[in-house]
């Protein structure tokens, strides 16, 4: 099933999970960079976890408001090691003046309920890892999804709508 979120006010629909197998490489090169970003950003829904974790690589430090959701969407899912990517890259959201804050807490406050349902899926998914992390707010999944709530607050008040930055 896929899932819905708004990006610059506008509805986007993201599949669950993608089946296809990846182009050729002959073809990506003939892309442009921002068709290759979106090529990237789709294969992070793709059932291997490998390629989500390649392509995830490719569109990670792109500061775009419509690459959040499949960024966010990964923080929710099992794959310890596409997680811990995330929580290494996401560096600057904690800070309210990088475009990183900026465009993970603009995208993020207009889909709280996206960001509801990831923070629990977190939740469940620290009991598979609960061996490696005894303590639930030192998984890595909590402490990113922590720091995209407290980012998505800061644009969730009305003063607060636009950033400079982006």
């Amino acid at each position: 099933m896929p899932f819905r979120v708004t990006v610059d006010g506008q509805p986007v629909v993201i599949p669950y999970r993608m089946y296809h197998a990846e182009p050729e490489a002959n073809v990506e090169g003939d892309l442009s960079p921002t068709q290759s970003a979106i090529l990237n950003c789709l294969y992070t829904r793709h059932h291997d976890g490998r390629v989500r974790q390649r392509r995830l690589e490719h569109v990670l430090r792109l500061n775009e408001p419509w690459v959040v959701p499949f960024v966010v969407r990964l923080v929710g899912e099992y794959v310890l090691e596409i997680v811990l990517d995330i929580h290494r890259e996401l560096v600057e959201i904690h800070d309210p003046w990088t475009p990183q804050h900026a465009v993970y807490g603009q995208v993020l406050a207009a889909n709280p309920s996206f960001v509801a349902l990831t923070a629990q899926r977190v939740a469940s998914y620290w009991a598979c890892y609960r061996h490696l992390y005894s303590d639930r707010r030192y998984y890595p999944g909590s402490t990113v999804i922590e720091s995209m709530r407290a980012a998505a607050r800061y644009y969730s008040t009305p003063t607060r709508t636009q950033h400079p930055h982006i």
